[in-house]
């Protein structure tokens, strides 16, 4: 396993976004999060008028999305076709939510993108993280952006030593990616494709593609069936 795992084409389908061209001029999709608050501020105004409405300054939310009366919305914020935004949800900001994604009770999101049929629906929070096509995070699973020294984050994969120039990132969630309940993604985990997350895990680093992770130093490839 080398750094070309951590490429965004490696991780995430771009079909499967409305937010696929933040992702033109970066190798990485973390070099996509200090854009998401000026992406949306100039796609919001783009967006047809038969399909989304504004709701706010500087919020666009489909027609067809649902959004429950208690949900707490703060722009700049997307959400798209068919997403449902559950009771008390609380969305801080510079947020897209991909069409037929569910954010759920008590869920807290910011400055995070959702691809499209991503699922955070019971007390998950999101920051500074991306999560791919069909990732789904068990009740009380939380991304952690901010190191307790407070120093940039970096990546490490086998030798390689990968920095983010980031103080705030929590993680990148590939397509297919199952987190179990209750567990934490510490700054800079990377989750590749297909893999899934044991519950009450503590995550650091990358987890390859197609993997089951147990504990920390016990990951194991998954069997095709």
């Amino acid at each position: 396993m080398n750094a070309i795992v951590l490429h965004t084409k490696a991780l995430l389908d771009l079909d499967k976004t409305i937010a696929a061209a933040i992702f033109d001029e970066v190798i990485y999709p973390w070099e996509a999060l200090p854009k998401i608050t000026e992406f949306i501020r100039a796609l919001g105004p783009t967006l047809p008028a038969e399909e989304y409405e504004q709701r706010g300054e500087e919020i666009w939310v489909a027609k067809s999305a649902v959004v429950a009366e208690t949900a707490y919305l703060h722009g700049p914020l997307i959400i798209c076709p068919e997403a449902e935004i559950r009771h008390c949800a609380f969305i801080r900001g510079s947020a897209i939510i991909g069409s037929g994604a569910v954010v759920g009770n008590s869920t807290e999101l910011k400055n995070c993108i959702l691809f499209d049929k991503a699922q955070v629906p019971h007390y998950n929070y999101i920051g500074d993280s991306i999560l791919g096509y069909k990732a789904h995070l068990g009740a009380g699973a939380i991304t952690s952006n901010l190191k307790s020294d407070r120093s940039l984050v970096t990546i490490t994969v086998n030798q390689d030593r990968v920095s983010t120039e980031l103080k705030k990132f929590g993680a990148v969630i590939g397509d297919n990616v199952e987190i179990g309940c209750n567990s934490v993604l510490n700054p800079g985990s990377v989750i590749c494709r297909n893999s899934t997350v044991y519950p009450l895990s503590m995550v650091r680093g990358v987890v390859p593609p197609g993997s089951i992770y147990k504990k920390q130093g016990e990951i194991a490839e998954k069997i095709a069936e």
